[in-house]
């Protein structure tokens, strides 16, 4: 079932998530690292030696960007649902790497149980808290070539299965979601709002007070922006990936 979620031949189950960022830091320690500049996860700028950012668009790779730095020394770690917010056009930043031969090292924590996370030579991720599947611990790395790579996940695969099982039905209860905050935000300044997400981002000018309002009223989460692993300008996230969907 997990292997028809990220189309590869190998999976290795790890305790954490940012062991598989380690691995491949590791692995990889000779290549140039090209990282989107927004929208990514903490550790990709903490493991690698040699990083080159990309330039994006609220955290959507810019690909003319991409065209002009990949080559085969490089590989591209890249969060394929930017931010929880927005999804990656991976197919044509895959074909743009291929062109180079530079690997695709797709981060799919946020994007399991979508075709976005089958994209990549690499696929990695976590279960942790407010995961797509959200286990609350491990994480997993997988590629269709063998890996050398240690697994030292402890975890219940009985639960895991479970969540795996219900990965569907939780991509429907986060559409329903965030398309009726985008929808009950409209009038206000929301980041790629046409884009498939989980969390809605939105701008804001002289009107903070009142997204944070909205929010409180209806018992949304919320951090605020700029953070890089949500936008570089002044934001509201409202984080419905931590929502508990069982509560309605």
């Amino acid at each position: 079932m997990f292997k028809k979620l990220i189309n590869k031949k190998n999976i290795y189950f790890l305790s954490r998530g940012n062991k598989a960022i380690k691995f491949i830091s590791k692995e990889f320690k000779d290549k140039t690292f090209l990282i989107q500049d927004q929208g990514g996860w903490i550790t990709y700028y903490q493991y690698p030696k040699k990083i080159i950012k990309l330039k994006t668009d609220y955290g959507i790779v810019d690909l003319n960007d991409l065209k002009k730095k990949v080559n085969s020394n490089s590989v591209l770690l890249i969060n394929s649902l930017t931010g929880y917010f927005a999804e990656q056009p991976m197919k044509e930043i895959y074909n743009i790497c291929k062109k180079k031969k530079c690997l695709v090292i797709n981060d799919v924590s946020g994007s399991l149980g979508l075709e976005i996370a089958k994209v990549g030579d690499i696929i990695f991720g976590s279960f942790g808290k407010w995961k797509t599947v959200d286990l609350g611990y491990g994480g997993f790395i997988a590629s269709d070539n063998e890996l050398g790579v240690e697994e030292d996940f402890e975890g219940d695969y009985n639960k895991l299965n479970r969540k795996l099982k219900n990965i569907k039905e939780r991509w429907k209860e986060f559409d329903k979601l965030n398309k009726k905050v985008k929808g009950e935000l409209k009038e206000f300044d929301i980041i790629h709002k046409d884009k498939r997400g989980i969390n809605v981002i939105v701008k804001f000018h002289d009107n903070k007070e009142e997204i944070i309002k909205y929010c409180n009223k209806n018992n949304y989460e919320y951090t605020l922006c700029p953070r890089y692993i949500r936008v570089n300008c002044g934001a509201v996230s409202i984080e419905l990936k931590r929502k508990d969907l069982n509560k309605k």
